[in-house]
């Protein structure tokens, strides 16, 4: 059974009000979609897995879903949260809202920072569709584990030294399952990840 769930950094967590209802409908009509399809969801242990998350409402801040939310059908507003600032250098995250920010917070952290023209970031699990993709689309090395430090300097490496600006798409070598997609948009983001999902089916 894959490790999932479980956050690794150092979390802030300042309790607040739910995010603005105005600002989660169309995240949670892309996170409806991977839902329905086991992108995300819940393991047979009750660990739940994949998240999704939206730039915004300020500058440098970006609205994800929290942590133990992937085997939710339907999140209410209360199952998202505002990270707000962050550092890898510190293993550190901080978030606003209602719930902590979900365990691969830092690693769309630095999705955000590596590309200001990405605006959404999605985070799926799926094995047969993981294993078709290992090393044929941008992948991360098999010592770096997700949620850590050394995710997020792979995921800055892969920009710096591959095309995965231009694929919008990467694999997690070293968290089974675990794929990411992004994009300019929502739409982007999903559209992308499942053009390939439907050819490696």
């Amino acid at each position: 059974m894959p490790e999932e769930g479980y956050v690794k950094f150092n979390c802030d967590w300042i309790k607040a009000d739910s995010v603005s209802e105005s600002l989660l409908s169309e995240i949670n009509a892309w996170r409806a979609k991977m839902f329905k399809l086991g992108l995300i969801g819940m393991f047979e242990n009750g660990v739940g897995f994949g998240n999704i998350s939206v730039r915004g409402p300020e500058k440098n801040q970006f609205i994800i879903s929290g942590t133990a939310t992937g085997g939710i059908a339907s999140l209410e507003p209360e199952h998202y949260t505002i990270v707000t600032d962050y550092s890898i250098e510190k293993n550190w995250v901080e978030c606003k809202g209602p719930i902590k920010a979900s365990s691969e917070a830092m690693t769309h952290a630095v999705i955000y920072q590596s590309d200001k023209s990405i605006n959404a970031v999605i985070h799926v699990h799926n094995l047969a569709f993981w294993k078709k993709l290992l090393e044929k689309v941008p992948t991360t090395k098999k010592d770096a584990e997700y949620g850590t430090p050394e995710m997020a300097e792979e995921v800055i490496r892969l920009f710096k030294e591959t095309d995965v600006k231009e694929k919008k798409i990467m694999v997690m070598a070293g968290h089974k399952e675990g794929i990411v997609s992004f994009g300019k948009s929502l739409d982007d983001a999903g559209s992308i990840l499942l053009s390939y999902f439907e050819k490696e089916k």
